[in-house]
Formats: C-alpha cells, sequence, structure tokens
C-alpha cells in the first residue's frame, strides 16, 4: 500500500507541478498534444480537406480525446482534494475540453466546439517564468523588452478569443453567410476586433450580429491594453534609472531604492 501511494505521489507532482524536470516535460506534451488537437479540428471544418482526410482527422480527434480523458481521470484519481480540481478553473476546462467529442455522437456539430481545448493551453504560464531585466540605457528599448511578455501573453489571450468566436459565428453563421471554415471565421473575428472591418464577410443572423456588436466593442480596449502596459513599464524603467542615480557621496555605493534618504552600506545621508 505504501509502494502505491508513492506512486500516486509521484504521478502527481508530474502532473501538478512545473518545478521538476519531469512536470515541466509533461506540460510541454501537453500542450503541444492541445495545439494539434485543436488544429485538426480546424483542418476538418474546411470542406475540401474534410472530404479527403476526413476520416483520418476524425481518428487524430478521438485519439487525442482518449488521451485527455485518460488525463483528467487521472488528475482527480492522484489529487487529495479532487473536487476543489473538479470545480476550479483548469478543471472546468479540462471537462469542457473532451465532452463536445461524446456529444456529437448524439448531437451533429458539436465537435466544432472543441476549439474550446485552446483554453487549456493556458497552462503554459504555469510553466513560463518572467525574466529579470537588465537596466539598459536605452529606456524604450528597456520598457520593451521588459513588457514583452505581458504583451506576448495579451496577444495570446486575444488570439484565444478570436478562435472561440470564430468556432461560435461558423456554427452560427455557417457556410451559407461567408463563414465558410474555421480558419476563415477566425480571419473575421480578428478582423473585427482589430475594427479594421473589411466588410467582405458579415454576420446575417440576429444572434451573430449581437456577437459582432460585442466583438467590436472589445476591440477597442483590445487596442488600449498593450499601450496601456507598455507606458506602464517605461515608468518603471524610468524610476528605476533614477534610482541608479542615487550614489552615496560617502562609499560610492549606488542601486538605491527610489525614496532612499540613508545609504544602505554606510548609513550617510543621500
Amino acid at each position: 500500500m505504501t509502494r502505491f501511494n508513492d506512486w500516486r505521489d509521484q504521478v502527481f507532482d508530474i502532473i501538478y507541478k512545473t518545478d521538476t524536470k519531469a512536470g515541466k516535460a509533461f506540460d510541454v506534451l501537453l500542450i503541444l498534444s492541445i495545439l494539434l488537437s485543436v488544429g485538426a479540428v480546424m483542418l476538418d471544418s474546411i470542406e475540401r480537406i474534410n472530404v479527403r482526410h476526413g476520416y483520418w482527422l476524425t481518428g487524430v480527434e478521438w485519439f487525442f480525446t482518449i488521451v485527455f480523458t485518460i488525463e483528467y481521470v487521472t488528475r482527480i484519481w492522484v489529487n487529495p482534494r479532487p473536487f476543489k480540481y473538479i470545480f476550479s478553473f483548469y478543471g472546468l476546462v479540462d471537462l469542457l475540453s473532451i465532452v463536445p467529442t461524446y456529444l456529437a455522437l448524439m448531437i451533429p456539430g458539436t465537435n466544432e466546439f472543441l476549439v474550446i481545448r485552446l483554453l487549456r493551453v493556458l497552462r503554459i504560464f504555469r510553466v513560463l517564468r518572467l525574466s529579470t531585466y537588465i537596466h539598459q540605457a536605452n529606456f524604450l528599448l528597456s520598457a520593451l523588452n521588459a513588457s514583452r511578455q505581458k504583451i506576448t501573453v495579451f496577444l495570446f489571450f486575444v488570439l484565444t478569443l478570436a478562435t472561440i468566436f470564430g468556432a461560435v459565428m461558423y456554427v452560427i453563421e455557417g457556410p451559407d453567410n461567408g463563414f465558410t471554415s474555421i480558419p476563415k471565421s477566425i480571419y473575421w473575428a480578428i478582423v473585427t476586433m482589430t475594427t479594421v472591418g473589411y466588410g467582405d464577410i458579415s454576420p446575417h443572423t440576429s444572434i451573430g450580429q449581437a456577437i459582432a456588436s460585442v466583438v467590436m466593442i472589445m476591440g477597442y480596449s483590445i487596442i488600449a491594453v498593450p499601450t496601456g502596459i507598455f507606458t506602464a513599464e517605461l515608468a518603471n524603467t524610468l524610476r528605476g534609472e533614477k534610482a541608479l542615480e542615487l550614489k552615496c557621496s560617502g562609499c560610492g555605493l549606488r542601486d538605491h531604492r527610489v525614496g532612499a534618504r540613508y545609504c544602505y552600506d554606510c548609513g550617510a545621508k543621500l
């Protein structure tokens, strides 16, 4: 029994912890599987590809669904508090990522919602660690460097929203209204969110137009957020450079915290 518990603890460390080599490898493998699965769903929505390779894409989808189902059950089994995981954000996303495939057996067309699996890639943010940026003489480059990961995370979130909105519009509008595939619907979502609005594809149903209105309103905030992130980092960089100028006249020590009145080393007044 002790050996069994030790083995379960090892599986728990691999699945839930990212500070170990095995845990990081598991998360990377999981993220690659999610991306491949979402890619298969997108390709399956393209008619000419579906006609030629639909059988194989369906097989790929069921393969990943079984893998993710085993992973979901394993997470519940090894977790000492399973209900906390089940009702957590990641637990709900994990469940929603496998349900559409099984629903498709009874309700045709629901498998398009498998793109919700893209939300599972948010797990990558547990693996990434924000780097410690070195102050540079050039304020703009330093601010860009300091904010690039935040902006990357934000852009990835925007791409996730575009994928989900595109899939929803593909289901609601369909090929008759120009939404012939999920990739083309994602293109519409990106064009709408960036307020470009080419007009080559537009929703015709009331629900589709309501969703389009929400996407348009979100577009304005999407433009503002990266600007705010960069501005905040630029201000932080300027404050940091100002701190570097606080040099002690007694011992010559730099790098004092902003607002410091006395030297950290010799105690002399700055």
